[in-house]
């Protein structure tokens, strides 16, 4: 029998998406365990093996799962939905976290009075250029100054690309170019090359620019396996593409090919039968909130554990990501998805929504 296309995966009652979700959040986390505690981002097993840390194959895994939902979303709504939806899941819980980690953790954790403290400047552009730019590397007043990072929000970067992925739909979906779907190939493959371009241009390609390819493709590439739904089938042997892409580690064409299979491998994953099981799905979707908040966590572990390794943030800072994830869920995130349906008119959403990274 001939593997299901991808039409027919979604078509099914129940797929792994919640769970997927999850499971890269929780892999960013283990990744940040190890950068929190030695200030190096690979210093862990999987970047010396592949040149990429677990918590960035993990974002490829993100941005390739929103991009399918997201470009779904658009095509099922109309932009007037698309936008409520996307405003009201994301920013909620980035607003919470953002009060919450510089209105209370850094008082509490702050070396300065606390008068001072709520007076300094840094306070003020922290919140604000945490809410409008995305700023993850801004640090706070007297807090871990002595943590190879001082930056309490060290994950919200990954918003703006994401952000602007969200407005590059948004634009495509009301010129009805969702609906000439070559074109997302076209955008895809224009990235790809791009991306072979700037490696044989700049061999050390600087981690900025790669990043200002790479997740946009991948983005773009979860979004045309969604447009080219009823074309594209979930045979396990693509899934052999993944050791294949690393033999070409060492040559321009590496990033392009790894994380373009990394992408359908996503998806893939999230559509396989066995996983689309209703008691595999998680009861709550806590995946932003582990991703919002892991990082604070890990920085306070190291702050009053200088000497702990990374191996030794990962259980504590797993269990409490967790924990803090379900009170942002129930307190935050959910009444922002029933203020949601409410705006749109209806009790519930039947598509899935993807928040973060």
């Amino acid at each position: 029998m001939s593997a299901p296309t991808i039409a027919e995966a979604i078509a099914r009652p129940h797929n792994a998406f919640s769970a997927m979700r999850l499971a890269l959040a929780l892999a960013v986390v283990v990744s940040h365990a190890f950068s929190v505690a030695t200030g190096d981002p690979a210093a862990e097993p999987l970047a010396r093996a592949t040149g990429f840390a677990l918590g960035e194959h993990a974002v490829n895994g993100f941005f390739a799962v929103s991009g399918f939902l997201v470009t779904m979303s658009m095509d099922r709504r109309g932009a007037r939905d698309y936008v409520i939806a996307r405003a009201l899941r994301i920013l909620p819980g980035l607003v919470a976290a953002t009060l919450l980690v510089s209105l209370v953790l850094g008082a509490a954790l702050t070396r300065l009075p606390l008068a001072e403290y709520y007076a300094a400047p840094e306070l003020r552009r922290f919140i604000l250029g945490t809410l409008t730019t995305f700023k993850s590397n801004a640090a706070l007043p007297g807090l871990f100054e002595a943590n190879p990072y001082r930056s309490p929000l060290g994950t919200v970067w990954t918003l703006k690309y994401e952000t602007l992925c969200y407005f590059g739909v948004l634009v495509s979906g009301v010129l009805g170019l969702l609906r000439v779907r070559w074109l997302s190939l076209a955008l895809v493959a224009g990235l790809a090359v791009a991306l072979v371009a700037a490696q044989i241009a700049h061999p050390d390609l600087p981690k900025g620019t790669e990043t200002a390819f790479r997740l946009p493709m991948i983005f773009a590439g979860g979004g045309a396996l969604y447009l080219w739904r009823d074309r594209v089938r979930l045979s396990p042997w693509w899934l052999l593409a993944l050791p294949a892409a690393l033999l070409l580690q060492g040559t321009p064409l590496y990033r392009s090919a790894l994380f373009l299979t990394e992408a359908y491998a996503a998806i893939g994953i999230a559509l396989l039968p066995a996983l689309g099981r209703p008691r595999l799905d998680p009861p709550a979707d806590l995946s932003y909130g582990v991703y919002l908040y892991g990082w604070p966590i890990q920085q306070v572990l190291h702050a009053f554990w200088p000497q702990g390794s990374g191996w030794a943030l990962l259980g504590p800072s797993i269990i409490l990501a967790l924990g803090v994830a379900a009170l942002s869920w129930y307190a935050i995130e959910k009444p922002a998805l029933g203020l949601k349906a409410r705006a749109l008119g209806r009790r519930t959403l039947g598509t899935i929504e993807p928040a973060g990274p």
